[in-house]
């Protein structure tokens, strides 16, 4: 991704282009938090593991809901945006690692998250995870793991900031931290280093992990944060405009005792933050629940770090460490999951309370929070029917998900014995052995049997079809699901009531279903009762906050469509800092103060309001138009081959002529909002052309 080198400077809260036009931050830039002019002093980000806004069963209030203080701060005194959405693949990492880049999953390395498989080329395949940190290998002496469509290293998301002169902390946050041990230390310590030297032991591992793992400090040129112990260079090869001369430090090692004179940290419990061995330190990600990572983000800001962005795990897990692995998920309106909310909701009211004593509130600092996705609760009706998890608390007979073994189904009701490994879900990536064509036989042959399976539900009773929709690399093209490394893309990608989580077991045993020496080929599996992945709107339907200086107070909204690209930019333009390179998402200009913006956007604000939404229709993955395409592509896939071909080609040309029309429509909703400068007539020309396109788009592939 080319973009011209340029600056932005602070001018009270609009961004004019710096004297003389192009060149890179100083190495002693202030940064513009700190100025004493800027209203904004702090920045938090906080994203949800699976937080709902939407209720999962019919009496029972959601998740915030049931969380007062969170609820309440966003809606009393910003914007709590029920119109968000997720990218497709719907998982943890390219939910986070989309919302931090403002980059669709195809300029991150892999729509198929949280894992995706690699074909070699001898037709087999090897796993790897999104799991990783920024510049880690597929491979030792690899490409990376996160590559944009020319298969350089993703853009970072924190030289936004650290070339403005800011510091910035995470917590927990993927891609920003350390996330495997000892497989990322190797790409932040540098050779030689005793800090790449682990012990044999489990003790070890597990005091490596609490001491590597979930934290850092990416560093401004010359913060006294990263001087002295464990600071590193801070190295992004493929930054553009260059990264050299930057710092960081990793992990609670070298973190904590920046951020206290006397370690360990607290959580806002007043317990040692501590793994589940005892090793004070980082306690896993799993356990980063908010009295937690809100200690984290509150130590942070108390140290000086004014940009904050920290992870909190799953509402839904039992998060009890000494709980067993297959505990059971929390389903809705229990005992147990009201416990948490309310345990997850006093986090909140503790950390407002406590920041606010530092003098840190919502009128000096920029408070976000959203989750990566939502989930289908996947179990038997509430009893009793009008339990509303209060006053009387549900249970349910049953709750689970259904696991579906695809290559016994396959045979026992198909006969098909293509050999084939998934990235299971409950919609699964299908990797073909031998990585045939697309048009192969092979290929088709399977497509359409999965669209033939046909299952019972043990939850409802009910029996139809398991795959309910599909897509191949054409149409992942078009979604933002494809990769600059075409070994990693799937061969295609089915869609499963979202019930069931298909899977392909290792050893197969291919004897029919209902056979007495085997499992059947649909299972209850009870620790896992939240599906998410596939493409419902339950499933793809998430929620967006914004409180703090620039942020107009809407309360509870519905008004304006967005998903995790546009997070980045809407943060970018509210505090006044331009990043490196083009976003895939817009700044939502309709959530932020006229005095906090441009003049040029000020004095174009309908017409830019009008191909921003254009904008999103034609180029968001889970916008109408997209969800159009995964349609026709289902019908393609179970249809013949002329039909086939004929809808291939269609998506082949609208997606070069999308993509042409969504470049030139970034570039310029770009240059408003960062650069404050705005060819009315062009934007006007822009929004009719957006539109003729989804007329022209709508009409083929309806």
């Amino acid at each position: 991704m080319k973009r011209e080198l340029r600056a932005v400077v602070m001018c009270g809260a609009l961004f004019t282009a710096a004297l003389g036009g192009q060149r890179a931050a100083h190495a002693d830039a202030q940064c513009p938090l700190t100025a004493a002019a800027s209203a904004l002093k702090h920045i938090v980000f906080l994203e949800f593991d699976n937080l709902h806004l939407e209720r999962d069963a019919p009496n029972v209030p959601s998740d915030l809901e049931r969380m007062p203080a969170l609820f309440h701060f966003l809606t009393d005194h910003g914007v709590l945006s029920a119109n968000d959405h997720t990218v497709q693949i719907s998982h943890t990492a390219n939910g986070f690692l989309t919302t931090q880049a403002g980059l669709y999953s195809d300029q991150l390395g892999s729509a198929v998250s949280n894992s995706f498989f690699r074909f070699q080329p001898d037709g087999s395949t090897k796993p790897a995870s999104l799991f990783v940190y920024w510049t880690a290998p597929v491979a030792p002496g690899g490409i990376p793991v996160l590559i944009d469509l020319h298969r350089k290293n993703t853009p970072a998301p924190w030289p936004a900031f650290t070339k403005a002169g800011c510091d910035v902390g995470y917590a927990g946050i993927a891609g920003a931290v350390l996330e495997n041990v000892p497989g990322d230390l190797a790409a932040v310590f540098p050779k030689g280093s005793p800090d790449l030297t682990i012990g044999p032991t489990d003790q070890d591992l597990a005091r490596a992990k609490a001491d590597y793992l979930g934290l850092a400090i990416h560093c401004a040129r010359g913060s006294s944060l990263c001087t002295g112990s464990g600071a590193v260079d801070d190295i992004l090869p493929d930054q553009p405009q260059g990264y050299d001369g930057y710092k960081a430090v990793f992990g609670s090692k070298y973190v904590t005792p920046r951020l206290t004179s006397s370690p360990p940290l607290w959580d806002l419990n007043g317990n040692t933050i501590a793994d589940k061995d005892d090793n004070a330190g980082f306690p896993g990600f799993d356990q980063m629940v908010p009295s937690v990572s809100l200690a984290y983000a509150a130590a942070m800001l108390e140290a000086g770090v004014p940009v904050v962005n920290v992870y909190a795990s799953d509402a839904h897990d039992n998060h009890d460490k000494k709980a067993p692995a297959d505990a059971l998920a929390l389903p809705p309106g229990t005992v147990e999951d009201g416990e948490q909310l309310a345990a997850y909701d006093h986090a909140f009211a503790q950390f407002f309370h406590r920041l606010k004593e530092k003098g840190i509130d919502e009128t000096n600092t920029l408070f976000v929070f959203t989750t990566d996705e939502s989930d289908h609760f996947v179990g038997s009706l509430p009893s009793p029917a009008n339990c509303d998890g209060a006053a009387t608390p549900c249970s349910y007979a049953k709750s689970g998900e259904l696991n579906v073994d695809l290559r016994r189904l396959l045979y026992d009701q198909r006969r098909n014995l293509t050999s084939f490994v998934t990235h299971d879900d409950s919609a699964p990536a299908v990797y073909i052995a031998g990585n045939p064509k697309q048009a192969d036989p092979a290929t088709r042959t399977l497509e359409r049997d999965l669209f033939e399976l046909r299952v019972s539900n043990p939850l409802t009773g009910a029996a139809g079809p398991l795959v309910l929709a599909g897509i191949d690399q054409v149409g992942m093209r078009f979604l933002h699901m494809g990769s600059g490394d075409k070994d990693r893309v799937p061969t295609f990608i089915i869609y499963q009531d979202e019930d069931f989580y298909g899977t392909v077991p290792p050893a197969p045993n291919l004897v029919p279903c209902d056979s007495a020496s085997a499992p059947p080929c649909v299972t209850e599996i009870g620790p896992f009762a939240y599906n998410h992945g596939d493409f419902q709107r339950d499933i793809r339907t998430t929620w967006l906050g914004m409180v703090g200086p620039g942020v107009k107070s809407l309360g509870l909204s519905n008004a304006v469509w967005s998903d995790h690209v546009d997070v980045r930019p809407t943060i970018l333009a509210l505090a006044g800092i331009a990043g490196d390179y083009v976003h895939d998402g817009r700044a939502l200009i309709e959530f932020i103060l006229p005095e906090r913006l441009p003049a040029a956007v000020t004095s174009n604000t309908d017409d830019l309001v009008r191909l921003g939404a254009l904008y999103k229709e034609i180029n968001a993955p889970f916008q109408d138009l997209g969800l159009d395409l995964l349609n026709v592509s289902t019908g393609a896939l179970k249809g013949n081959d002329v039909e086939y071909k004929e809808v291939e080609n269609a998506i082949v040309s609208l997606t070069k002529e999308r993509d042409d029309l969504a470049g030139r429509i970034r570039a310029a909703l770009d240059a408003a909002v960062f650069q404050n400068k705005v060819d009315a007539s062009e934007i006007r020309v822009l929004s009719n052309e957006a539109e003729r396109f989804l007329v022209k788009a709508r009409g083929l592939i309806r």
